[in-house]
């Protein structure tokens, strides 16, 4: 999910959309995202515990919900707790592949079971399940079963769940603390609905009044995001939150995909908004975690495999190069 608090708003990557399965769009034409389904937590007392090696994480580096992930996973240091595997970014009529069924440079095969597409975890868990076969998705081993399939509370699990295992340092690390969550939670609350969600409600709308309506709504975030990140190297508090996290992966993606994909092309943010270029370039080029876990192979080829808006899958070149120094 996504917005700053647990709101039921299901975070796929690509919009979650496989070529099987038609858009979610409203009578009017606008694109309406549907919620996650399994939101479960792990915690000491609960029936899923914070124990290492017992969860796994599956991903698409193309998406920007399971990227969020990614980086706190990296940020808290729980590589070696919770293992990783990516699907390839290009969907097709059974969602997301594995290495197995397109090899695309980057792409695992499932270490657990050998499944061929993600959905066969969700089909193992739920035969009779008829939601999204989304991405991230994290894995119980220990019970076989899926615990959580909503980003927002995955990056909330990573942030805190397993501190106890966790060096001094990273355990410290806290991007969601308790004096700054009334801001957090509101900025989350407009970026998602906006912005992050927002470049999909303009990529996927189906009139010109729903396409216009999501991508003004769209630029008038970006204009006031640029507005607080004017002079600051964060969005709230001085210091790395979750809410830069959740900008991060729409705006790291923004030149190199919406702009052309899904036109949202008003304006660029390497051209036209300096500060939150800025900001995009510090946090990509000085903080490993962000550089580390973009794949921009993975987001072009992704989002240009999308049939239903570009059938014949022709990939940009630009914009050269993908993301400029700092």
């Amino acid at each position: 999910m996504s917005t700053g608090s647990a709101l039921p708003h299901q975070h796929t990557a690509l919009a979650g959309q496989s070529d099987a399965r038609k858009i979610p769009v409203e009578s009017n034409g606008s694109f309406n995202r549907k919620p996650s389904t399994f939101r479960n937590w792990i915690s000491p007392d609960g029936q899923f515990k914070p124990e290492k090696g017992r969860y796994h994480l599956y991903v698409s580096y193309g998406c920007p919900w399971a990227t969020r992930t990614l980086i706190v996973r990296q940020l808290k240091g729980l590589e070696d707790i919770i293992p990783v595997t990516a699907v390839s970014p290009r969907m097709d009529a059974n969602g997301w592949p594995f290495a197995n069924v397109d090899p695309f440079p980057g792409a695992d095969l499932d270490p657990l079971h050998g499944a061929s597409h993600l959905k066969e975890l969700y089909l193992r868990v739920q035969p009779d399940y008829e939601g999204r076969f989304t991405v991230p998705l994290l894995w119980d081993k220990q019970q076989h079963t899926i615990v959580n399939n909503e980003s927002s509370e995955i990056v909330r699990i990573f942030n805190s769940a397993f501190n106890h295992l966790l060096p001094t340092e990273q355990a410290a690390l806290d991007l969601y603390p308790e004096s700054l969550r009334p801001e957090i939670d509101a900025l989350n609350e407009w970026v998602y609905d906006t912005v992050n969600n927002g470049v999909y409600r303009a990529g996927f709308a189906q009139t010109q009044k729903a396409y216009e309506d999501a991508v003004l709504a769209l630029f008038s975030s970006l204009d006031r995001l640029e507005g607080i990140l004017t002079g600051k190297d964060y969005l709230i508090g001085d210091r790395l939150t979750e809410a830069d996290v959740r900008l991060f992966v729409t705006i790291i993606r923004f030149d190199v995909a919406y702009h052309t994909q899904f036109k949202c092309n008003i304006r660029s943010i390497r051209a036209d908004y300096p500060a939150l270029h800025r900001w995009l370039r510090r946090l990509y080029w000085s903080v490993p975690a962000f550089k580390d876990t973009c794949n921009f192979q993975h987001i072009k080829g992704g989002y240009y495999s999308m049939s239903n808006i570009n059938p014949f899958k022709i990939v940009a070149i630009g914009p050269v190069p993908d993301i400029l120094p700092l």
